[in-house]
């Protein structure tokens, strides 16, 4: 159903139906009537601004005296919230947007909701997202990790979502953040996927490398082998942070091997990643 709609005898029994899913709000109108038409305005407005988050419904009474009677109108304009079939408040009059807003603010979900609930959609709808999708979801949950007051829930996704895109460490910091009182059944699924993610990411290849450095620290052939068997093991921070170590002392370091391993790994792990943005920006403090 259309976010903003006008509202008949052949179409109440669907609006009726949809409020048991998503609030509606019914507004009761006479065309002729200049307060009624800048009610209707101000609140098309507010669900244009918050589109997707209630359904406007409009009722023209002259044309549908009916409704108007079943709901006991007794002045224009006269706006009613409805849930699951039934008026839950309202007001009769004009009102500014940021009345209307307050009253709505009380009986609707937080704006940040409905963005939450695409992106858990969207990652319910794909069996395989791209690494470029995977850092888009990073992006719009961090957002969303803001506007919802850093609700557990959310970071509980976005540690999904970490998984998913292979960044371990950022899901393990992540999920020490996580209070006892939010752990329920996903936290537990999820710290069982990042303990067998950090196990698979423990080669022994990368225990023999770690081990040849701490005995010779200096050698950059070695760091350049260990950064390059973290990324294969997407253990990518810890591949780029070593590189950058080494950047930051010579950027020519190995005749510029080190360099291009470092942009390589970044490379691989899409631009719109937000680990590979912040080394790239690193990089430049030291190019400029």
């Amino acid at each position: 159903m259309e976010n903003i709609i006008s509202l008949t005898k052949e179409n109440i029994q669907q609006v009726v139906d949809a409020s048991m899913e998503k609030m509606v709000v019914l507004t009761f109108l006479a065309q002729q009537q200049p307060e009624s038409m800048q009610m209707l305005q101000t609140l098309q407005q507010l669900a244009n601004a918050q589109a997707g988050r209630f359904i406007l419904a409009s009722v023209d009474c002259e044309v549908e005296a009916e409704i108007a009677q079943y709901f006991q109108i007794q002045s224009l304009p006269t706006t009613l919230i409805l849930d699951k079939g039934r008026p839950i408040d309202g007001f009769a009059g004009l009102q500014d947007s940021q009345s209307v807003t307050a009253m709505l603010d009380k009986h609707l979900p937080p704006m940040w909701v409905q963005s939450f609930d695409a992106v858990k959609a969207h990652l319910a709808a794909t069996e395989a997202l791209s690494n470029d999708d995977l850092a888009q979801l990073v992006a719009q949950l961090k957002e969303i990790i803001t506007q919802s007051d850093n609700a557990a829930e959310v970071r509980l996704v976005l540690i999904d979502v970490y998984l998913q895109l292979g960044s371990v460490s950022e899901a393990k910091t992540l999920l020490e953040t996580i209070g006892l009182a939010d752990q329920d059944s996903y936290y537990q699924n999820l710290k069982a996927k990042l303990a067998l993610a950090e196990e698979a990411a423990d080669t022994p290849e990368i225990r023999d490398l770690q081990q040849q450095l701490e005995t010779d620290p200096a050698n950059v052939e070695l760091s350049i082998k260990l950064a390059m068997a973290f990324n294969n093991a997407q253990r990518n921070e810890e591949a780029l942070e070593l590189l950058f170590g080494i950047l930051q002392k010579d950027l020519a370091a190995a005749d510029g091997k080190v360099k291009q391993v470092f942009l390589e790994i970044m490379t691989a792990m899409g631009q719109g990643n937000p680990l590979a943005n912040q080394y790239r920006r690193k990089l430049y403090t030291l190019l400029y």
